[in-house]
């Protein structure tokens, strides 16, 4: 064997090896939301992505989860210092202009708008680019007991109890009313009467269960209250209107609520997963809770006690109608992936019927279209009732797509726990609250 053949032999065995280790041979990580049913669907559908004969094993998906706590932050800084350690990350309507920069256009299957919708595709685009697949759709039902509601507008004496426990606590005589017809002064109510602490004949110790963490996305729970009372972030102009009767109305309302007893004491800690818990203990007659949890809420096996009693409405009105905040959540390619075939492969199949399907049937929250919906409507009632709402009552507050609009929520999340929890007044919570918006939303 000459000494050339030798190094030739060498550098060809260079060459396969640094191919071997290059990118086009390394697995596809997905950066995923952890800890609710999106983890779980994501999950899911990966499996069945992985069991497919045309995923080679270099090209087979792992999964990545951050902390809730932090996550956009962390997401921002890592996509910004060309972070290699996800190929696919997780977006959100409210955040794609803040990363696109970081990111590439994404090519969808066929079937995408067939499967979804044109108007459902354009929460994941930005300036006409298509930045990701939408996988969920997050916005909010208030879920309440059937049962005791239906016993309590029967009982004449349960009625004169619950119009002397409104006109104690909201100044005025209420009359049960189906929940569908509620506005929040009836929901305010209902979550009185349904309080041991308030009337001691309640089936239930508590009437609601508030998220009432420092967190931002217990704002977007909490925002379509003052919403529906005219509410909102900013004025055509841009001046800062967060300072209004509006917020002082839904501000208020929780505080009683909190104050009352009609939410656990411990609630200043609560967010999805401790408001879900409490609920299905059966000892909570109503919540506002992301629409997310109604495939747990309403699972016999999940949660045998509340789960055949338990029926979703949309939010409760105000003067100025009926809202619930609304959002995407979808999956996109960060531009300094190292496996970006690998990624746009996976994003082009998370798109097609048979991906939203599997990701409908384990707890996703797909907005699927109603030809597409049907095929899972039986099992998935809630969303048949996700892309109704969405359409009649969904929102999203003005400036609510701004770069800074996360941070506008944690400013948000800080200055009214600080209210709920007693530690400040409504007024400083208010002023505090406008003077950071108006930095922030320059």
């Amino acid at each position: 064997m000459t000494l050339t053949t030798i190094r030739k032999g060498s550098l060809l065995a260079v060459a396969i090896a640094s191919l071997l280790a290059s990118s086009a041979f390394a697995k596809v990580t997905v950066l995923g939301w952890p800890g609710g049913p999106e983890e779980t669907a994501l999950r899911a559908v990966t499996d069945v992505y992985n069991g497919r004969p045309d995923v080679t094993e270099n090209d087979k998906v792992e999964l990545l989860f951050f902390n809730r706590d932090g996550f956009w932050d962390k997401l921002q800084s890592d996509l910004a210092a060309g972070s290699k350690a996800f190929d696919v990350n997780l977006l959100a309507t409210y955040s794609i202009g803040r990363y696109a920069p970081f990111m590439e256009p994404v090519e969808l299957s066929d079937e995408a708008a067939s499967v979804y919708g044109e108007s459902v595709l354009k929460t994941m685009q930005y300036e006409g680019k298509q930045f990701g697949v939408p996988t969920d759709l997050s916005m909010h039902f208030m879920y309440y007991r059937k049962d005791l509601v239906e016993a309590l507008m029967k009982d004449d004496a349960a009625k004169a109890k619950y119009a002397e426990i409104s006109e104690k606590h909201l100044g005025k005589k209420l009359e049960p009313k189906s929940p569908d017809e509620w506005t929040w002064d009836d929901y305010a109510a209902t979550a009185l009467y349904f309080t041991q602490a308030i009337n001691p004949d309640s089936p239930t110790r508590y009437g609601t269960v508030l998220q009432l963490k420092n967190l931002l996305f217990n704002m977007m729970v909490f925002q379509s209250l003052p919403r529906a009372y005219g509410g909102n972030w900013m004025d055509a102009s841009g001046k800062i209107t967060v300072n209004s009767d509006a917020y002082r109305k839904g501000l208020e309302t929780y505080k009683l609520l909190y104050d009352a007893g009609a939410t656990p004491s411990d609630s200043l800690s609560y967010e999805f997963a401790e408001a879900n818990a409490a609920y299905t203990s059966g000892q909570v007659a109503a919540m506002m809770q992301w629409n997310a949890a109604a495939s747990d809420l309403t699972n016999k096996e999940k949660s045998p006690t509340v789960a055949d009693v338990t029926e979703t409405v949309a939010p409760p009105a105000g003067p100025e109608g009926r809202f619930t905040h609304i959002h995407g959540l979808g999956f996109g390619l960060n531009k300094n992936a190292e496996n970006k075939a690998g990624g746009q492969a996976f994003i082009k199949w998370l798109s097609s019927k048979e991906a939203a399907l599997t990701y409908a049937r384990n707890n996703g929250a797909p907005a699927l279209t109603p030809e597409v919906v049907t095929e899972v409507a039986k099992e998935r009632p809630d969303l048949v009732k996700l892309g109704e709402f969405a359409s009649k009552y969904g929102y999203v507050m003005n400036g609510g797509t701004a770069a800074k609009a996360l941070s506008v929520y944690e400013l948000q999340a800080k200055e009214f726990t600080g209210y709920w929890s007693g530690q400040q007044s409504l007024d400083d919570a208010l002023a505090n609250t406008e003077k950071g918006m108006t930095e922030l939303l320059k």
